[in-house]
């Protein structure tokens, strides 16, 4: 837990953003959680009333601040996404909890955010093309899941491949790689395949979850990359989404380094990119 604020000091030491470019939220509705999550389940995390099992499958114990923490990054998530339909680009320093059900939280994850994101924005504007991009090292089973046969939405994951850690849900792009996949061979697979990707469905808002449990040096993410493959991910694709007018929203995702500093880093290089790559696009 400590990466969130670990990385907002060091986009706020480096210069990156300043403090009033970081706005707060408070929790989100229950009516738009209610558009994802069955209200069993919302009522057991609001009144702390998981058994052991879902707390272990949670991978969090139940605490009064749970429901609160979670539903605010829920809301910070939908509001950035309206950001970036109106700015072009917007970022969570959290978000991507991918791995949460309809009626169930898996992998630390509670809330599915981007799930709650789609459903809201859809109210708003019915027809809008929304591409989940996940780059984190493990695949959104939970968005798949809530998301599947929608064809409005288009789900791409490039992720360790089947079998590790949690069963796959297939979405609409899985990109399987192979256990400690190295930088080079990653990246390949990543802008290949993505570009095939947005060229067949021309998304209106991409919600980009990062991820940086692609590290060597994660305790969970099987994969090998180094900073510099980090910077390449970033750099890349990025430039793809502004380049192309495409309003992009970024989701930190995982990220357990055994250094936990290198976590915050990964994290506050992303976001340091985007403000880079969003000043270069507009002069």
């Amino acid at each position: 837990m400590e990466k969130f604020e670990v990385s907002k000091n060091m986009l706020i030491d480096s210069g990156v953003l300043r403090g009033e470019d970081i706005l707060e939220v408070k929790e989100a509705n229950t009516h738009v959680l209610q558009r994802v999550h069955d209200e069993t389940y919302l009522s057991k995390i609001y009144r702390g009333e998981l058994d052991l099992k879902e707390q272990i499958q949670l991978g969090l114990p139940v605490t009064p601040q749970l429901y609160t923490r979670s539903a605010t990054e829920a809301e910070a998530t939908r509001q950035a996404c309206y950001a970036a339909l109106s700015d072009g680009v917007a970022a969570v320093l959290a978000g991507g909890t991918h791995h949460a059900f309809r009626s169930r939280g898996e992998g630390y994850c509670v809330f599915n955010d981007i799930a709650i994101a789609i459903r809201d924005i859809q109210t708003q504007r019915p027809g809008i093309k929304i591409m989940v991009v996940d780059t984190d090292a493990h695949q959104g089973d939970g968005t798949n899941g809530i998301l599947a046969d929608d064809p409005n939405v288009f789900t791409y994951s490039i992720h360790v491949g089947r079998g590790y850690l949690q069963p796959s849900v297939k979405g609409s792009m899985d990109v399987e790689t192979v256990r400690y996949v190295e930088g080079d061979m990653y990246l390949k697979q990543l802008f290949t395949t993505l570009a095939g990707a947005l060229d067949a469905f021309s998304p209106d808002l991409v919600i980009w979850i990062a991820g940086a449990d692609n590290h060597r040096n994660d305790r969970f993410g099987a994969m090998h990359l180094e900073l510099k493959d980090f910077a390449k991910r970033d750099e890349v694709l990025l430039r793809a989404f502004m380049r192309n007018r495409i309003p992009v929203t970024i989701l930190y995702g995982s990220g357990s380094n055994r250094d936990q500093e290198t976590t915050a880093e990964i994290h506050r290089n992303t976001i340091a990119t985007a403000v880079k790559v969003a000043k270069e696009t507009r002069s």
